[in-house]
């Protein structure tokens, strides 16, 4: 069938079961947006506020369901503003497909109005990217960008079209989807049928396929495992994406370990586990962190030992011999040398690895690890409801009941991301969307909005705090636009805590720029964008505005709840850089 570069994208794209697209447009890219406007019926696009929020939704996308998101932008700056957006993918490793447009192929190189070289902008942070100057590659290379994405370690790849590729006249082929059996973080082969495909994709999905450990790599893990006396498993990101979540929980119970998680592992294991010992690193428990200074045996599953993690990495873990479980194998020895590792897909390796173990009974170790459970830092008072002010852990907690344990709930970047990782009771993978490597502030509102919109029968609550509320609010508009119900509840302590936290702990108290006891009104705002709005500054008030804001999201409207809390308010534990991890200020 004959038709133009554009329509091809967005046959493409529908081969590869994608529904929803968030973008922004412009000239380089009207002829894609004029197909997706005859194409309204078969695949949706959701026009955001700022093109790097149109990243975050395909990221939120990405993270809730663990299909390839997709985010369009027009050249030059729009495809700029996404970099942010396709970093923090990058960093945390979720499949994405970013297209821009650029000038047409005559005009490039040559400084051209909105002409950027921005696949040479992006190589640091996609696993690959193409510039189509040929027609005939387009649909092609759109297969190949899926099965990059998707494949091994996921991550984001970006495809450059310049503007005449999108206005020709090619050939398009279509193959035969298999999209419906997609699993989370699936093989390369999963989607499309690998008979219909060209060869050079076809020789990418081989090579994804391929199992890179062997037989005595496993027995070696195994008896690692049968030996240790005081094992501690150290969860990550990629027992979520590799949908091994259930395997984790069964070799925790196998061997009645403990087990820690990074940011990126919240949800791999529930909350509420017995065996959960939460957070692991910088803000991490104290049971998590004790544990693993105190294990015979570490096994990272997924993880890659972030500086977050570790603190002093000479001192991580240090009596330990440490198992490095994980499908990429430029993580191993690279932060953390490990005894021993298995490269390869972690829910494959798990399920071989329980074949060979026994089952074992509590110990002393189960016992101690109880005991620093209960340590938990004074300032952390549960009981908030007695007293006159606003507490973090009161107000998680309340809209943790109120939504239930379904919700997906999302997050910004700093105090209130590591509340929340603390304290939501988070009991599924998928349901914990936080910007962990990267760190990005202004990531939440974007990821939440795309989380709802991949997921309508779940209810979302975004966490944020009033620093990153300012940097993304006019999303705020695009929840109104699309009907997306989202919780929006602001930490609004008029600082940018964590950094104030760190000028109180480290610099004397000096607050340099960290004051933001200023406008906007985020009530006001948010009314003026036609989102209900509330504002608490004690318990009874905030249960109150939650209790109106729950109604809200019943009758399908987003809302907002202005929460007021103390400006010196810390996020504890805490291990200063540079100290071992257990050596924690409570």
């Amino acid at each position: 069938m004959k038709c133009s570069g554009a329509r091809i994208l967005i046959e493409a794209l529908i081969e590869q079961g994608v529904d929803t697209v968030f973008g922004y447009p412009g000239g380089a890219v009207l002829y894609i947006y004029d197909e997706l406007f005859k194409c309204r019926d078969r695949i949706r696009h959701i026009l955001v506020s700022h093109e790097q929020h149109a990243a975050h939704a395909a990221d939120g996308y990405a993270r809730s369901t663990g299909k390839v998101g997709v985010c369009i932008a027009t050249s030059g700056p729009g495809a700029t503003n996404l970099v942010t957006g396709i970093a923090t993918a990058y960093m945390d490793s979720v499949p994405l497909v970013a297209i821009t447009g650029n000038v047409s192929t005559g005009l490039l190189g040559k400084d051209s109005f909105q002409e950027v070289d921005i696949a040479g902008v992006t190589m640091p942070v996609v696993k690959h990217n193409w510039i189509v100057k040929d027609i005939r590659q387009l649909s092609e290379v759109i297969r190949e960008a899926f099965i990059v994405a998707r494949s091994g370690r996921p991550g984001p790849v970006l495809i450059d079209l310049p503007k005449d590729i999108t206005a020709l006249t090619g050939e398009w082929i279509p193959v035969n989807p298999k999209t419906a059996g997609q699993r989370a973080g699936g093989r390369a082969s999963d989607g499309i049928d690998d008979g219909a495909l060209g060869a050079r994709a076809r020789r990418l999905a081989e090579r994804n396929e391929r199992i890179t450990y062997t037989d005595e790599d496993i027995e070696r893990a195994a008896a690692m495992l049968r030996e240790a006396k005081r094992p501690v498993l150290y969860a990550g990101g990629g027992v979520i994406i590799s949908g091994a979540s259930d395997e984790l929980i069964r070799l925790a119970e196998c061997l009645n370990a403990p087990v820690a998680l990074s940011l990126m592992g919240i949800g791999a294991m529930p909350h509420s586990h017995r065996l959960c010992t939460g957070l692991i690193g910088m803000h991490g428990t104290v049971a998590s962190n004790k544990a693993v200074q105190k294990a015979d045996l570490l096994v990272a599953i997924g993880a890659r030992f972030s500086d977050r993690v570790t603190s002093r990495a000479d001192k991580f873990a240090s009596a330990a011999r440490i198992l490095h479980l994980d499908i990429d194998p430029a993580e191993i020895n690279k932060n953390v040398r490990s005894h021993a590792w298995v490269v390869g897909d972690i829910r494959d390796i798990l399920s071989r690895i329980l074949k060979k173990l026994p089952r074992r009974a509590e110990t002393e170790w189960n016992g101690d690890i109880q005991q620093w459970k209960k340590k938990i830092p004074v300032t952390h008072d549960k009981d908030a409801s007695s007293k006159k002010h606003l507490h973090p852990r009161f107000i998680i907690e309340e809209v943790s009941a109120a939504l239930g344990p379904d919700a997906i709930v999302v997050t910004d970047v700093g105090q209130h991301q590591i509340w929340t990782a603390q304290f939501y009771p988070v009991a599924r993978p998928r349901s914990f969307l936080s910007s962990g490597g990267l760190g990005t502030m202004g990531y939440g509102l974007g990821a939440a909005l795309g989380a709802r919109a991949a997921n309508p029968q779940k209810k979302v609550v975004l966490f944020t705090g009033d620093g990153c509320f300012r940097m993304n609010s006019g999303e705020l508009a695009t929840l109104v636009n699309y009907d997306l119900p989202v919780l929006v509840v602001v930490f609004n302590n008029r600082v940018l805590g964590m950094v104030r936290q760190w000028q109180s702990f480290f610099y004397e108290g000096r607050y340099a720029e960290t004051d933001l006891d200023r406008p906007p009104d985020f009530v006001k705002l948010a009314e003026a964008y036609g989102v209900s709005a509330y504002r608490a500054d004690n318990p009874s008030s905030f249960s109150e505005a939650l209790e109106k804001a729950a109604a809200d999201l019943s009758a399908g409207k987003a809302a907002l709840i202005d929460a007021r809390i103390g400006r010196d308010e810390k996020v504890l534990p805490m291990v200063p850089g540079g100290r071992p991890i257990d050596e924690q200020i409570l």
